[in-house]
């Protein structure tokens, strides 16, 4: 049987060491058609501070994709590999969530408010099917129901090969989805040493500078000394676990200083017209990918 190569782009992109670019973008036909040929390596389904409305994602992540990049492209990856900022935080542990939106296709979860090492095991085991305790990685446990279908029918895959890549990476070095963790709390910064030290299976963590800097006294006041501050020491507690660290808001303007602070996963704010996106391949040398 013919091996199937790598469809998660993301995943990709970062087994290589590269930096990857993917923006924010609502669930909509519209939006998903602009960003779906575009550069960016995938792109975040923002419904946190959005209705969750699954026919609307379900109808979004459809339209992602174009049948003649899959024929000219050789390729049953898609050319932006889609992933879902999903409402609950990590405290409430809405798990069913979680398995709405891997159970359509997506590649991903991206979970806000993330900051203890109970919610993080929660929000990986969420992302995972079950398995027994003698088998190999077993912790984070998955609690993930088992209702492939539709998920194996977007990835182009038959079920029994949606199994063998529906884990985590990089804990399975083959799995296909990431689980992403949002540390924008002052009590996630503290416990974050721990969070990456005894729970595997975190894709990456993405910054929430809009929630800290609330916290902070100084809300969304991005340049300010004590939130850059705080937001260093979340990239440098990341690079000591070789954990990719994400930035929520890149522009022309400090994508340079993005990628020299650190950021692997970064999120231009500009979807359509793209400068950061430009730029940031290009001082990455990604720009001939």
């Amino acid at each position: 049987m013919t091996e199937i190569p790598r469809l998660n782009g993301v995943i990709r992109q970062r087994d290589k060491g590269k930096p990857v670019f993917l923006p924010f973008i609502m669930p909509t036909v519209e939006a998903a058609i602009a960003v779906g040929t575009s550069d960016y390596d995938g792109c975040v389904f923002e419904m946190e501070h959005s209705v969750y409305d699954i026919n609307s994602l379900r109808v979004a992540l459809q339209f992602m994709l174009m049948r003649g990049q899959l024929v000219n492209g050789g390729t049953l990856a898609p050319k932006v590999t889609p992933f879902v900022r999903i409402p609950p935080n990590g405290i409430e542990k809405n798990s069913w969530i979680a398995k709405q939106v891997l159970d359509l296709g997506a590649y991903g979860i991206v979970w806000p408010h993330c900051s203890t090492v109970e919610e993080a095991v929660s929000a990986v085991g969420a992302c995972r099917y079950p398995r027994r305790e003698s088998a190999p990685r077993y912790f984070p446990p998955g609690i993930r129901g088992d209702a492939p279908t539709a998920a194996a029918r977007y990835w182009g895959i038959s079920n029994a090969d949606y199994y063998k890549r529906a884990d985590v990476w990089p804990l399975a070095p083959e799995g296909e989805i990431l689980c992403v963790i949002m540390c924008e709390e002052l009590r996630a910064i503290k416990n974050l040493p721990k969070i990456l030290e005894e729970v595997p299976g975190i894709g990456a963590v993405l910054i929430g500078e809009g929630d800290l800097s609330q916290e902070m006294g100084i809300p969304r006041q991005y340049d300010h000394p004590d939130l850059r501050a705080a937001m260093k020491d979340i990239v440098a507690i990341c690079r000591e676990h070789n954990v990719t660290v994400g930035h929520p808001h890149v522009d022309a303007d400090n994508v340079e200083r993005v990628l020299t602070e650190g950021y692997t996963w970064l999120m231009p704010s500009d979807v359509t017209t793209r400068p950061a996106l430009a730029k940031g391949r290009q001082l990455a040398g990604r720009d001939k990918d």
